[in-house]
């Protein structure tokens, strides 16, 4: 098995709002982290899907609490979550 047929092992956060699996109060869930940094100090990026549209995209862990989808609830836009295999 070569490295792009590896499956992604999703990982959480320590805390509640990191955990997989937790929705926030925009509907918005959390799917984990797989070792990607995020774009705040000492972040992950994580795996987040909109429950109420289904887009998914990246944000620091620090946001997932408050994050809004970007495309139906006019939130911020993504951050890159995955890690490019070369």
């Amino acid at each position: 098995m070569n490295d792009i047929d590896m499956p992604i092992q999703w990982q959480e956060g320590s805390g509640e709002s990191v955990e997989i699996g937790y929705f926030n109060p925009n509907g918005q869930q959390c799917c984990g982290h797989c070792g990607v940094p995020g774009t705040d100090h000492g972040q992950y990026a994580y795996k987040t899907e909109c429950t109420i549209c289904g887009y998914v995209y990246g944000t620091n862990g620090s946001d997932m609490h408050e994050r809004r989808c970007p495309e139906c609830q006019k939130g911020a836009p993504g951050i890159k979550y995955w890690r490019t295999i070369n």
